[in-house]
């Protein structure tokens, strides 16, 4: 797993079980290789209006197309990218063909959202060169919570608290390190009040103000740091999930589409990606591992609180988290309320 993601960042080819050799269209090196299959998002194929193609509950499917003639990189990555559809607005002809590798061509397309790459692929493209191989199972291998260890802790006094201790997780072939933060002294019969915040480079350390997540987290360590003072403590958990698990540079393509008036829901799906891929059962592997298995969830997210309940994690109090709007992020939290479930009023 770790060689194939690393593959695709480099722009090599990867072969999943027996299915054919599969070139990023986005990273390729060679950019003369060409093919007339590519490997798209359902979704993609939806824009496309490639035909017989019905909408699909899950736009990051694979679908397998063909194109009329070859297509080299040049001419495959605007079929892939959206962001570049008002530059491009003729493509085609295409057309669907069956997918008998429907298996390694779902764990193709997750490779590409753990690499951070547009997920489409050159099918047996000439030249591709050497793949790497895996098989469909070490995916689900490869992203087993109980793979994740806490590697080192130190004592970190920081502005909303100085008596807190960073606790950093790490596992084999994820170069992503996980982090917690414990506010307060750490009392064994005291359920925490913890956050789960996924990473959010733009909004907790540039201040974006197109969503909420920099006074999220702000708020949040505020409020552990009342806690604290109020002889309990809190768990702030700094998941490596960036753009809700589709990474940094396709969280970006997102904010260019929701520029063209997409949500942030749709702007995902029409990169092909998931509109929801962050792993909160990791959450409830770093619990464990700090040994907390009752605590006081500070969220308007529910999935979070199923999610760690199906893993053992008791959730005695949803403590809400709400913040006021801004001119920017209106939108996007009416998305969050009406479309992705949390609970906002």
């Amino acid at each position: 797993m770790a060689q194939a993601v690393d593959a695709l960042r480099h722009g090599w080819p990867i072969k999943v079980g027996d299915a054919p050799v599969l070139l990023p269209v986005e990273t390729a090196l060679d950019r003369t290789s060409r093919s007339d299959h590519l490997l798209i998002s359902h979704a993609r194929a939806e824009t496309l209006k490639i035909t017989n193609q019905r909408p699909a509950a899950d736009g990051h499917s694979p679908v397998l197309m063909r194109a009329a003639d070859a297509l080299d990189l040049h001419g495959a990555l605007p079929v892939a990218d959206p962001a570049l559809d008002p530059a491009n607005p003729l493509k085609g002809p295409f057309q669907a063909v069956t997918l008998e590798w429907m298996t390694a061509a779902r764990t193709a397309m997750e490779l590409a959202r753990i690499a951070g790459i547009l997920p489409a692929f050159l099918v047996d493209a000439e030249p591709a060169g050497e793949a790497v191989a895996l098989k469909s199972v070490d995916l689900a291998a490869w992203s087993d919570p109980d793979n994740l260890v806490i590697a080192t802790r130190a004592h970190l006094p920081i502005s909303a608290e100085e008596n807190a201790e960073i606790i950093v997780f790490r596992s084999p072939g994820d170069m992503r390190e996980h982090v917690a933060l414990v506010l307060g002294r750490r009392m064994i019969d005291i359920p925490p009040l913890v956050r789960l915040h996924s990473e959010c480079l733009t909004g907790d350390i540039f201040g974006s103000l197109k969503c909420d997540c920099g006074p999220q987290l702000d708020g949040a360590l505020a409020a552990m740091s009342a806690a604290a003072a109020d002889g309990s403590w809190g768990v702030l958990l700094y998941m490596r999930q960036e753009g809700r698990g589709i990474g940094l540079v396709n969280k970006l393509r997102a904010y260019r589409l929701q520029d063209e008036g997409f949500d942030t829901l749709e702007a995902n799906r029409r990169l092909g990606l998931p509109e929801e891929a962050r792993d909160f059962p990791l959450a409830a592997r770093m619990l464990d591992l700090l040994g907390v298995d009752r605590l006081r969830l500070m969220t308007n997210n529910l999935e979070k609180v199923v999610a760690l309940e199906d893993a053992g994690v008791t959730v005695i109090e949803r403590v809400p988290h709400e913040l006021p709007a801004n001119p920017h992020n209106t939108r996007y939290l009416a998305t969050k309320r009406d479309r992705a479930g949390h609970i906002l009023t």
